[in-house]
């Protein structure tokens, strides 16, 4: 019997692993729970012409939880990569692009009548250019340190919540037996205002803070922590009025986060025009600088 075919090398042999090829279960993670918001986001559409509009919004609010999720986790376990930022683009504009004017088709537009597609491609158009001008930035070094905290327009999550105010508004005043306000929220001029005023704030240049970088004062931690508790406590008792109330919180935020951005713009550039002053002055520090 030769050495190779003895018992103990062919235990080796089967005691040697077997290397599988592919990418390890980190970096399929952020594209998993994308593909869970694109499904979610898809029910809605099929929520919404079952009639069920409670479950459409459910929907369209688990489709922003999974991508305000994905990205996070992705840098969390080092699974970034171009496919999963093209799949949450995608997924994105399926989401908060189409599926938010579909709903609202079937709340209150009527597919008969002659103008009621027009809200519904003016969102949608808006929401793939934002998207668009979103993805173009990404390899964008040239941005200045301070932009980094702001978004550049409603971000889709966003655009898509705001647009489904005549929603969330029905739907809480069903709930409290509230007739009036609920056969004003099936006006189609609102679920049409309420569209195209989103429109353009999608594709505005209106800075907005995205709050990933955001930091809090020492001195406001305490009640931004009891406010939280507060809304949330709301959202279980009244979900439908407390995210119709956070649709018009963060419209009132808007002039805010501009004020705060041409702040940080203003005293960018001081610094800068001084620290071109200073070496005019001093050109012979300046180049000891350099060299």
């Amino acid at each position: 019997m030769t050495e190779s075919s003895s018992p103990k090398s062919v235990l080796k042999r089967r005691r040697r692993r077997r290397r599988v090829r592919g990418l390890s279960f980190n970096r399929l993670v952020p594209n998993i729970l994308t593909m869970i918001g694109l499904c979610a986001g898809l029910s809605s559409i099929k929520f919404a012409l079952l009639g069920h509009f409670s479950h459409a919004a459910i929907a369209l609010l688990v489709a922003a939880c999974m991508d305000g999720l994905d990205g996070r986790i992705a840098r969390l376990l080092h699974g970034t990569s171009r496919f999963g930022a093209e799949f949450d683009s995608l997924s994105d504009f399926v989401c908060f692009g189409v599926a938010p004017p579909f709903v609202l088709m079937m709340w209150a537009l009527h597919p008969t009548s002659r103008f009621a597609f027009v809200p519904f491609i003016m969102f949608t158009v808006c929401m793939a250019l934002r998207l668009a001008r979103f993805n173009a930035t990404l390899d964008d070094d040239n941005a200045p340190e301070y932009a980094a905290n702001f978004f550049s327009g409603v971000p889709a999550p966003a655009g898509a919540l705001l647009a489904l105010f005549p929603v969330f508004l029905g739907l809480e005043a069903e709930r409290n037996g509230l007739p009036e306000i609920a056969q004003f929220s099936h006006t189609p001029w609102l679920s049409a205002a309420c569209l195209v005023g989103t429109a353009f704030l999608l594709v505005s240049t209106v800075p907005i803070w995205s709050f990933k970088n955001f930091k809090v004062p020492t001195l406001y931690i305490l009640p931004l922590l009891l406010g939280t508790g507060l809304y949330a406590a709301i959202l279980v008792a009244e979900p439908w009025g407390a995210l119709a109330a956070a649709g018009l919180i963060y419209l009132g935020m808007l002039p805010f986060s501009r004020r705060s951005y041409w702040r940080l713009r203003r005293e960018a550039e001081a610094s800068r025009d001084g620290m071109f002053y200073d070496d005019q002055e001093n050109p012979s520090s300046a180049n000891a600088t350099k060299a």
